[in-house]
């Protein structure tokens, strides 16, 4: 075997220029044929393994691709179709595929959630009333596919059965053990065909073994692997878990496979000393990822290097195997689509292209043992004295407004005077063709700013009057001059650049152009107010100021690792407190603050949580804390797992949050059974990631099912997230709908009073 081989656990699925994205959704449209879309993702796909191959990385993954999640690809391939599709067994089709991930006209979609503290969202398995069967090896046709149309030997990616039950839902925590065993023996033909086909390495991705295990849950891993190793025939298995450290060193590393994927990045150093403490197993191998899979800036190699050096003492050259510490799905594809980024930027960061290159680079550094010519990356910015100074005299700011909550709710509803049940959305309308179109011909300079401003205005005014016709009753002034929540606020601030090209995938085709903070975040110019004064102007209907909040600009940003944390979301925060300012100052005393990525920042590790939490409330508290007791602050939050933060939630101080609850069939609301949350809220009473119109039952559904644990005083009514994705008429059909519903339980409430 040579010496220090080169792995990859993922490549970015989506293309160089999002090629990926436009092909599914070009299929979804009609424009283009099935068999020639499957044409366009196998070109692609063997593409992206042709690339890993020329930069010379010597295990190369092939089953990270997909058609729309890997996790949704698991369920299919098992067959795990919920009742509500109609199923009658047998491949899943490509059609069904999409509905489960989609939705369709007579099914709501597969709930969808974050994966583990990333901003990419998965599709949850349901595995209640389903018996799985292996109705299609796609492991196995992906790795022959690379076999003979590429001439690569790849290396397949599977999901353990360990970790997919975890993530899936619908069965009882007495059946967990119940649920695993049912799928592995299908799992064991998986293996053992893949064997049997010639692939040497078999990647098994379990990065639930991070977390804290108990007895029962060793027991299941243990027999897990146990028959998966007596199904691999030739093949090498390999556990990959990734985001931090395992927690259980030596129960993880005693299990019968023959290699271990370790993350030397996100784990505070915990792999590293479990390794320097008890040692590696002799005869296995160790796949290192000490090169970030998740940011985007150049590794100090000769850092990681000394890094590597060090875990030759517990293991050997032969078995020290030099990849990413997670799959690059999480970064763009290449810099070198960015023709405008300024040279001193551009020679810091490293998108996944460039981390290959990194692989090289310490191997050929640890072959020969000799660093040359190494220059550590530098990236200046950090030169704001007054930002700095203030983020100081901020550590001292508790954050807390003037008056307690419920002060402010009497004084809130007595200035705005709503009904029952007030209705509302999220913030976000349409982005049609014609208003993408419009922002590139301004963008380009073929339009004016006055006649763009002026067709910003038209917008606003349609949807103004749309919004008053469907009588809700909070309105929004629609986001049309907006790119990017994230985006639109960092071209406003001092401190970032935004990239050409640099997308990731954040769910199914929905790509994300994360900014990239490379300096001192500052205030320059208000950022929203102009718009939302004039949407205010045509209405007598309180118009909501709509921001992104601090914790989630950090989170969807790139942001620089040499320094705090806190720092930067304080930094932003700040920033933020000017606009809220100038909002409430002409005279918009409803704003909106979203943090829909608050819970994605987590650190898997409980004993990590509340130091991330702390700073992360302060941050959101210190963006909002200065108005005045009779303005309105909400917050907006989706797809995460609420209930382990619901005091942090509650200590944000928000006077009205709105979390996503329709895609998970209401299931969040049981979080305050047991909770009593003292602030007004609203439960996302249906799914805007699927194109379907939901019916004015399952609304009525949803909201009376709130309204079991909240107080109806307390309890909004509006969409799970913003319309920017879906078209005009099904907008405007869904929210009738809404507004219908919401009414009717109004009437009810009144007539049992």
């Amino acid at each position: 075997m040579n010496s220090y081989l080169t792995s990859v656990s993922g490549y970015p699925r989506i293309g160089e220029k999002r090629e990926w994205k436009r092909s599914i959704e070009k299929y979804w449209s009609g424009e283009t044929k099935q068999t020639d879309f499957l044409q366009e993702m196998k070109e692609l796909r063997l593409g992206y393994l042709r690339t890993q191959k020329e930069k010379g990385i010597d295990m190369i993954p092939v089953g990270d691709f997909s058609f729309y999640d890997h996790v949704l690809d698991t369920a299919s391939m098992f067959g795990l179709v919920p009742e509500r599709f109609e199923y009658d067994g047998g491949s899943v089709s490509l059609d069904l595929y999409f509905q489960m991930a989609r939705g369709s006209k007579q099914a709501v979609a597969m709930e969808m959630t974050k994966w583990f503290n990333t901003n990419y969202h998965y599709i949850v398995p349901e595995l209640n009333k389903c018996t799985p069967s292996l109705v299609h090896n796609r492991p196995l046709d992906l790795f022959l596919e690379a076999k003979n149309e590429a001439g690569i030997t790849g290396k397949p990616v599977v999901i353990s059965p360990f970790t997919f039950v975890k993530l899936g839902k619908g069965y009882t925590p007495e059946e967990f053990g119940s649920t695993v065993y049912a799928l592995l023996p299908h799992y064991e033909t998986v293996i053992r065909e893949l064997s049997e086909a010639g692939a040497d390495w078999i990647q098994i991705d379990d990065p639930s073994l991070q977390f804290t295990l108990t007895e029962e849950e060793k027991e299941i891993v243990t027999n897990v692997y146990d028959a998966l190793s007596k199904a691999k025939g030739t093949s090498r298995l390999l556990i990959q878990t990734y985001f931090d450290s395992i927690d259980d060193y030596t129960f993880v590393t005693s299990l019968p496979v023959d290699g271990f994927g370790l993350d030397f990045v996100h784990d505070r150093g915990e792999n590293a000393s479990s390794i320097e403490e008890k040692g590696f197993p002799e005869e296995k191998i160790l796949f290192a990822g000490v090169i970030n899979g998740r940011n985007i800036w150049r590794a100090d190699v000769r850092e990681q290097w000394e890094l590597l050096k060090s875990l030759t003492a517990h293991t050997s050259e032969e078995r020290l195997i030099i990849q990413p510490s997670c799959s690059l799905l999480h970064v763009p594809v290449t810099t070198e689509s960015e023709a405008k980024m300024p040279e001193f930027l551009k020679e810091g960061l490293a998108f996944a292209n460039e981390k290959l290159d990194e692989l090289q680079l310490l191997q050929s550094a640890l072959r020969e043992k000799e660093l040359l010519n190494y220059v550590a990356p530098v990236i200046p910015g950090r030169d704001s004295v007054h930002v700095q100074k203030e983020v100081k005299q901020a550590e001292l700011d508790t954050g807390d407004r003037s008056r307690p909550f419920a002060e402010r709710q009497v004084l809130q509803r007595e200035k705005f005077q709503l009904p029952l049940l007030p209705t509302t959305t999220i913030g976000s309308f349409p982005q049609t063709t014609e208003v993408r179109k419009k922002r590139q011909q301004w963008r380009k300079n073929e339009l004016s700013a006055a006649d763009y401003a002026s067709f910003i205005k038209q917008e606003t005014k349609k949807w103004i009057d749309i919004q008053e016709k469907l009588d809700l009753d909070v309105l929004v002034h629609g986001e049309f001059e907006r790119t990017d929540m994230v985006e639109f606020f960092g071209e406003k601030l001092k401190g970032f650049y935004f990239t050409q090209f640099a997308w990731v995938q954040s769910y199914g085709s929905r790509c994300v152009k994360p900014p990239v903070i490379y300096g001192d975040v500052d205030f320059i110019n208000e950022l929203t107010v102009k718009e939302t004064v004039y949407a205010q102007s045509l209405t007598s209907r309180p118009v909501k100021g709509m921001l992104t909040g601090p914790v989630t600009i950090f989170n969807w940003s790139f942001v620089r690792e040499d320094v705090p944390k806190a720092t930067v979301m304080n930094q932003i925060a700040l920033a933020l407190r000017k606009e809220v300012k100038a909002l409430e100052t002409q005279g918009i005393h409803m704003i909106q603050v979203d943090e829909p990525a608050i819970r994605e920042g987590l650190p898997l590790k409980k004993r990590n949580e509340q130091e991330y939490l702390n700073y992360a409330v302060k941050a959101f508290k210190l963006s909002v804390s200065t108005v005045e007791p009779d303005t309105q602050i909400h917050t907006h939050m989706c797809y995460s797992d609420f209930e382990k933060i619901i005091d942090s939630i509650s200590a944000m101080d928000a006077d009205v949050i709105s979390i996503e609850t329709s895609r998970s069939h209401g299931e969040l609301i049981s979080a305050f059974e047991s909770y009593h949350y003292d602030k007004e809220i609203g439960l996302g009473v249906y799914d805007i990631h699927s194109p379907r119109v939901p019916m004015k039952e399952e609304i009525i559904q949803n909201i009376s099912r709130a309204l079991r644990v909240l107080d109806p005083k307390q309890f909004w009514v509006n969409p799970d997230c913003g319309l920017k994705t879906r078209k005009e008429e099904e907008t405007i059909a869904a929210l009738k709908v809404m507004v219908e519903a919401a009414k009717e339980v109004r009437e009810q409430i009144k007539a049992s009073v």
